[in-house]
């Protein structure tokens, strides 16, 4: 008896066989898919800025963190895609993702909802050729929430009647009045970075053929702080340096007359009364919060029908003109099923948002910013890779 026990004990403690090199290689990639998938679709993930709708918050080669957990994170919508890559894989035009099983959409809760006046990365709502969870991120500043009554008059914010504090060193547009243009080396002294190029090969880079105008005035338009207009202004070849603003019924449109977005084709329907907004005198405009009910006038058709008709899944949604159809059958209002927001750029002028392709849904809030973890500058091509790394911007918080 004694002796089985020792064989059978002896038995039980021998070694495993290990497993092989290829095979160890697989479980452990696979396991860091899943890890890399967790982490990424419900905590915190990297973003790159890629325009300059931001600046000065957020520059162009700045790489952020973005916390998923501040305004709870979404469960995945679309259930075939690559973890690592979105849209398409790197450097190629092939799908990375299949849309064939699409599940509902559910947020978990989260530590906090989303406040004015902070920066959220979002999903691009025109984006319509893809997914809800695939389309292109965004980020912009939140400046309006579910049930806040937005406008903006000559640039200043308001919201619900009471004006909005600017974020600091918000950009706007400036026309520089010169005979030839500038030289970058002086935009660079400044810190002017986004302005007019449109013949990088000259000596005076920033010389536009042909010319800007505004006001009767020819040069080239610029975007930056008015103290760093201010100082450009004071160079003898600069004649003039003036801020530009959008009044009512002149220059650039604004929602829902704006076509100047990617994605305004999937909108084609005609409005019903007419609107003088710009970007620069908008408004005023109630965001629509859930289970909030409008009368169907033409009016609010215009400004309404596109959420009603893409964003709150309805099944069949038709507008002709004046009148609504779900499901075929006409509606004379309409109760909305979640709440929306109200996006812009710290970049007034040079800022495809709210102001253009209308409103942002709850579903397509993505996260909140947190700081930056790497930063690189591109705008002068002969400097060094080190002297591009923007060191004083590492680890700072984003406001």
């Amino acid at each position: 008896m004694l002796d089985f026990l020792k064989r059978k004990k002896k038995a039980e403690t021998q070694p495993k066989p290990k497993r092989g090199f290829f095979k160890e290689l697989i479980n452990d990639i696979l396991f860091a898919l899943i890890a890399v998938t967790i982490i990424r679709g419900f905590f915190i993930e990297a973003y790159a800025i890629p325009t300059g709708s931001m600046e000065n918050s957020m520059l162009i080669g700045d790489h952020l963190f973005v916390s998923k957990v501040h305004f709870g994170p979404r469960t995945p919508r679309t259930l075939i895609q690559f973890p690592l890559a979105h849209q398409k894989f790197w450097g190629t035009d092939i799908p990375s993702y299949s849309d064939i099983i699409q599940a509902p959409t559910f947020r978990l809760p989260g530590l906090r909802k989303v406040r004015v006046g902070e920066p959220v990365v979002f999903n691009y709502p025109p984006d319509l050729e893809y997914p809800l969870d695939i389309k292109t991120f965004y980020v912009k500043r939140c400046m309006a929430i579910p049930g806040d009554v937005f406008e903006v008059r000559n640039k200043q914010i308001y919201v619900n009647g009471e004006a909005v504090e600017n974020p600091p060193n918000m950009l706007t547009s400036y026309l520089a009045e010169t005979e030839k243009g500038v030289h970058p080396r002086y935009m660079r002294e400044i810190g002017i970075t986004d302005y007019t190029d449109d013949n990088p090969g000259d000596a005076f880079a920033t010389t536009a053929l042909p010319y800007d105008s505004y006001n009767g005035k020819r040069g080239f338009e610029f975007h930056t702080t008015k103290e760093k207009a201010d100082a450009l202004a004071k160079y003898d070849f600069i004649k003039s340096v003036e801020e530009i603003f959008y009044d009512k019924e002149s220059g650039r449109t604004a929602y829902p007359v704006s076509r100047n977005y990617d994605g305004y084709m999937f909108f084609n329907e005609e409005l019903n009364t007419e609107f003088d907004w710009t970007v620069d005198n908008f408004g005023p405009l109630t965001m629509p919060s859930e289970g909030m009910t409008i009368e169907l006038t033409p009016r609010n058709i215009d400004l309404y029908g596109r959420v009603i008709k893409y964003y709150e899944h309805n099944d069949d949604v038709e507008i002709r003109g004046v009148e609504v159809f779900i499901d075929g059958e006409k509606i004379d209002s309409y109760t909305f099923k979640q709440g929306y927001y109200f996006m812009i750029g710290d970049n007034r002028h040079n800022s495809a948002d709210s102001r253009s392709w209308g409103l942002v849904p709850y579903d397509h809030i993505v996260g909140k910013p947190l700081f930056i973890f790497w930063s690189m500058d591109r705008t002068d091509p002969n400097a060094g890779f080190f002297k591009n790394i923007r060191f004083n911007r590492i680890l700072n918080l984003i406001k």
